[in-house]
Formats: structure tokens, sequence, C-alpha cells
């Protein structure tokens, strides 16, 4: 009991960690309608200016001034480079309005922010020790202890999504970001800038990524790969909470973070799996445990909602966060 009530908390803030990051990537896919490749390389940055401005001013300096530094770096790149790839504004712009564009452009600037992080703290991971007002056990449940470090991760991933749900919902600048998603010419009639909404939008979204990269470096390794490691799996959290939805984004990242976690706790193997569902395997997958295949189930759960319901768990591009 005591083990599974740890795991649960530990799944939940792996959960809650991931929603902070495809939060953002979520964002930018209702408002701009791009996939942004570059997502995960604004987390690995938030991460490593994070390590960095935690070491001279502090954690709680560098909790603020990470994901200001990258979300105004996100805004200088969608207000010069990415905004010339929108569809509404590529002839007043120049640019050629083909979405393929935007993804191309974005997987280019992950590709050149990753250089830029190898270039300026180079190839060796980064030491980002836990702040010691957060180091040790928050309580202990039998042998088994729940870090304050990751209640306070959990804490901070659940206040932004109530300053987000604030912004979209009770907000002047949330009505005009949700009314631009499905009635961009009637917002603009009414004088609002929606380019400017957009970038606003962006340079929010990268900043969340940072955020989530400040509070996950003293959990995970801060190193150049990164980004590749968790892209993935941020993208399979949009795709099955459906592209487009915040409160999608939020049920599915919590059961990616849960299933992860349960399953590399667990000693159970695809073989007994097998024989209590009646299922005969190879004696090769018979010896596999679930913990050696938990990199795999995000992917799993991924194909099987495709196969399903491919809209997601919440729908489309469009509706309602």
């Amino acid at each position: 009991m005591q083990a599974f009530v740890i795991d649960t908390l530990n799944g939940a803030s792996y959960g809650l960690l991931l929603f902070m990051l495809s939060a953002g990537l979520t964002l930018i896919f209702s408002m701009l309608g791009v996939l942004n490749f570059a997502h995960a390389s604004f987390y690995m940055l938030g991460a490593y200016m994070g390590v960095t401005l935690g070491g001279t001013l502090g954690f709680g300096c560098a909790l603020v001034l990470a994901p200001l530094a990258a979300g105004l770096a996100g805004a200088a790149f969608e207000a010069t480079l990415l905004r010339r790839t929108h569809v509404a504004l590529a002839g007043r712009l120049g640019g050629s309005g083909n979405p393929l564009n935007a993804l191309l452009l974005t997987f280019g600037a992950a590709w050149a922010i990753g250089e830029l992080v190898k270039l300026v703290w180079g190839l060796q991971p980064l030491a980002a020790p836990v702040p010691a007002w957060l180091d040790g056990a928050l309580f202990r449940f039998g042998g088994a202890a729940f870090s304050r470090y990751r209640a306070f991760a959990m804490l901070v991933a659940l206040a932004m999504l109530g300053a987000i749900h604030v912004m979209l919902r009770v907000s002047q600048t949330g009505l005009v970001v949700r009314a631009a998603l499905t009635h961009r010419g009637a917002v603009e009639a009414l004088g609002h800038d929606v380019p400017r909404v957009q970038t606003m939008v962006f340079a929010l979204g990268t900043a969340l990524a940072a955020l989530a990269g400040v509070v996950a470096a003293p959990l995970f390794v801060v190193e150049p790969a990164m980004a590749e490691s968790v892209g993935s799996i941020v993208f399979v959290v949009v795709v099955t909470g459906g592209l487009g939805s915040l409160s999608g984004a939020f049920v599915a990242s919590l059961a990616v973070g849960l299933l992860q976690t349960f399953a590399v706790s667990s000693d159970v193997s695809l073989g007994g799996l097998a024989t209590s569902l009646g299922v005969t395997l190879a004696p090769a997958w018979r010896a596999l445990t679930l913990a050696q295949i938990a990199p795999l189930l995000p992917y799993l759960l991924l194909v099987a909602m495709l196969a399903v319901r491919p809209q997601g768990l919440f729908g489309q591009r469009g509706e309602d966060a």
C-alpha cells in the first residue's frame, strides 16, 4: 500500500511536469496552427539557463528569469521568422503561407538551438542540485518517502494550470485569444491586433516550456540530448489528448506519467501477464518485464488512441480547451 501511494504521487508529479511542457505546445497549436518542433528545445534552453542562473542568483531568480528570457526569444522568433509562414499574412509579408514551411522552420530552429546549447555550455552534462530549502522528504509512508521537490514541482504545475485558466476564461486578453481562434476577421474588425496576440501566445508557450525545463533540471540529466528524449513524449501527450485541447493535454499527461511510473516500479513479467490473459508469447518476450518496456508504453498508448479515436480524447484544433 505504501509503495502504491508513493508511486501514484511520483507518477502524478511526472505527469504534471509533462503537462507544463505540453500546455505551451497546445496553446501555440491552438492559436497559430503550428506544431512547434522547437518546443522541446526551448525546454532544454530553460533547463540550461536555470542551472546557470541558479548557480549565481539562486533558484528563485532562475525560476522567473529563465522563462522570461525564453519567452522573449520565442517572441522574437515568431515576429521575425515564423510570422512569414502564416497563411493569412503571406501576401502582406512576402511569405508563401504553406503550413509545411512553418514545420520546417521550427525543425530548423530546434537544430539551431541544440547547436547553440553545445557551443555555449559544451557537451558534458551539468549538475542541477535541488535547492537546500526543497531538499529531503516531505513525508514518509512506511519505508517509502515523497520528496519536497516533487511536491513543489506539482504545485508549480497546478499554479500554472490555474493561471492559464484564469487568463483564457476571465481576462480580456484571453477572450480575444479565444475569439481569434475561430473568428479572426471579426476580431481584427473590432480593432485588435491579432498578429500581436499570436506573438504573445507563442512567447507564453515557449516561456512555459522553459519553466518546465527549470523545474525538471534537478530531476533529470541536463545534457544536449534532453530535448530529443522528451520531445517525442510531448507529442504523444498532445496527440493523445487531442490537438489544441488543454484539458486533453492535462488528462493525457497524467495518464502517461502514471503509466510509466507504475511500469518502471513493477516486477511483472510479460510471460506472467500473458498467461493471466490467456495469450501465448515467444520465450524471448516472456522473459521481459514491464519495467524493461516502460519507455515503449506511451507510444503503444498513442497507437491505440489513433486506432480507436484518431482525434484524441478531447477533440480537434479549434475546439474549446
